[in-house]
């Protein structure tokens, strides 16, 4: 056998012996890319209150005036951030999180009226997932499936000056802070030992509650001060999300 050919078989033999692409025991990879939101929005039924905390007849009539309302928010597209951590060549968590979208609201009502950009309001989604990867370090391509937790916040929410919406919501609103969990499922594609890249899907079934305070004053459709309105919201969200990766 020539010196070539017992160096090009040494080679291969280092190769074998050190093989492993990315995501085995004791790995951490970051990873940056883009992740499109799209939540499936239900409204629940308004329950507006008085100023005193019962009802009114402003109350009921606000009551009646919002029935049937639904609302719906359009996908938008944020940066998205992860680092994993493998604990074995085939089990990590990862942290994920990205820069708060701005989502918009519309809302229906039932005599088929809309109202357009009724409020935004940014949303937090920081989220633990454990991953289990299929296939072996040394494969190009590792499919996983995840399951998680996420905690889901909300903040600037701003309604729009229709008088309609500053009649519900005038003085302000809010989304309380809730828990959600996350599915999830993607593959990963390891350009080499350092660099990859990461697609993935997850659903979030997100559930809070909305709280509007009425503007004060005689203006339309709320001729009367300090009417609260509370609401059951759903918000399914599927998250589409690419990412680069880079092991350490």
């Amino acid at each position: 056998m020539t010196s070539i050919s017992k160096i090009a078989l040494a080679c291969a033999a280092l190769v074998a012996a050190s093989g492993a692409f990315a995501q085995k025991a004791g790995d951490n990879i970051v990873s940056i890319g883009l992740a499109s939101i799209n939540p499936d929005t239900n409204v629940g039924p308004l329950v507006s209150t008085g100023a005193a905390g019962t009802p009114n007849a402003v109350a009921g009539a606000f009551n009646a005036s919002n029935a049937g309302l639904r609302g719906s928010i359009g996908s938008q597209t944020t940066v998205s951030f992860g680092w994993l951590h493998m604990y074995s060549d085939n089990i990590g968590v990862e942290l994920s999180l990205g820069i708060p979208p701005k989502l918009t609201l519309d809302l229906q009502r039932a005599n088929g009226t809309t109202e357009q950009g009724a409020a935004t309001v940014k949303s937090l989604t920081p989220a633990v997932i454990a991953k289990y990867f299929f296939n072996t370090p040394q494969d190009k391509i590792r499919p996983y499936l995840g399951l998680g937790v996420s905690h889901v916040s909300f903040k600037d929410v701003s309604p729009s000056a229709a008088a309609s919406i500053q009649a519900l919501a005038g003085n302000g609103a809010s989304l309380e802070s809730t828990w959600a969990p996350v599915y999830n499922a993607g593959v990963v594609y390891n350009i080499d030992e350092k660099w990859s890249v990461i697609g993935s899907v997850a659903y979030l079934p997100i559930r809070t509650t909305a709280t509007f305070l009425g503007k004060t004053g005689p203006i339309p459709l709320a001729p009367a001060n300090g009417v609260t309105t509370k609401s059951d919201v759903g918000l399914d969200t599927m998250d589409y999300v690419i990412r680069v990766g880079y092991r350490f």
